[in-house]
């Protein structure tokens, strides 16, 4: 089963990752932003040929999951990094609230529907972590879901939920799947930087929600519901990588080096072609190269 490779951004499998101490500010020795552009660029390179291998060789798919407070980055990180990737082998789902047919199932349901096939990258702008997310923060909204039992303390169902997630991605990983999440740790006071933005640039305005300012009285209590996800749910096959988000730049350049680094150790290479196969080549070479009339009518090799 594939391992990811390390990071210092990758969040630790021993469930003690602490978000008071996970940078949102790039590290003092990190490049300046017109380096980082320069070095993303190289990336969106590398993936697109690593892309191509994937799709030829159809053995793993790639998932990446992307999780942040509003403002973060989510959607131009997305954009941007996969910008040289091919539309035809790359699927972009946003799950925002449920709908009523996919409260009447599973938690998990609505997003195993939008996994990638082999061969194919799944890239999931929010996903089923919105359960022990948004819906811990804001537990009325259990109501809606109407599970045959809640337990009185509401710890042990993000408990099982967490055990729902292990496993999930465990039998995923166990079947090809080779899943990155990205948690773009963005601070307050950027996101406040941020949201004034959308309020006094015009070309932003509809961006601007105020429901996500009021998100903002509840940053603490989202900051706890990230930390405990992120520990009891980051593993070798499935590993969380806690980005600083304040500079985007920056943060979009550690997500594509990351996923660049990852699709390398699959030691992709495209199929190769057998003994019977290459002399059928040479057969076709042979037709092909017989023929001076072009199969549309035209004239051939040396008609005008």
């Amino acid at each position: 089963m594939f391992e990811a490779a390390g990071s210092p951004w990758r969040v630790p499998y021993n469930g003690r990752f602490r978000v008071a101490k996970a940078a949102t500010e790039p590290p003092g020795d990190a490049p300046g932003k017109s380096e980082c552009r320069k070095r993303l660029k190289g990336c969106i390179k590398e993936l697109d040929d690593l892309q191509r291998m994937l799709y030829a060789e159809d053995s793993h798919s790639l998932l990446l999951v992307f999780q942040a407070m509003d403002a973060a980055g989510k959607d131009s990180t997305i954009r941007a990094v996969m910008s040289g990737v091919n539309p035809a082998g790359c699927q972009v789902s946003n799950f925002k609230a449920p709908s009523a047919e996919e409260l009447d199932h599973d938690f998990l349901w609505r997003t195993a529907r939008r996994l990638p096939e082999r061969g194919r990258i799944g890239i999931f702008n929010r996903s089923y972590y919105e359960e022990v997310l948004v819906v811990r923060v804001h537990p009325e909204y259990l109501a809606a879901q109407r599970l045959p039992s809640v337990p009185g303390d509401l710890e042990n169902l993000w408990k099982a939920r967490y055990a729902s997630i292990r496993e999930h991605e465990e039998h995923l990983a166990r079947n090809g799947t080779v899943i990155l999440k990205f948690w773009l740790n963005v601070s307050p006071g950027e996101q406040r930087r941020r949201f004034l933005s959308r309020i006094d640039e015009p070309h932003k305005n509809w961006k601007f929600s105020s429901n996500d300012v009021a998100e903002r009285s509840h940053w603490d209590a989202y900051m706890a519901a990230y930390e405990d996800a992120l520990a009891a749910t980051s593993r070798p096959w499935a590993p969380w990588y806690a980005i600083p988000a304040d500079d985007k730049p920056f943060m979009r350049l550690q997500v594509a080096e990351i996923i660049v680094e990852n699709l390398k150790r699959l030691g992709l290479a495209y199929p190769r072609v057998g003994k019977a196969e290459k002399e059928r080549f040479a057969e076709m070479r042979r037709l092909l190269d017989g023929g001076d009339e072009d199969p549309e009518g035209g004239a051939g090799k040396g008609g005008k």
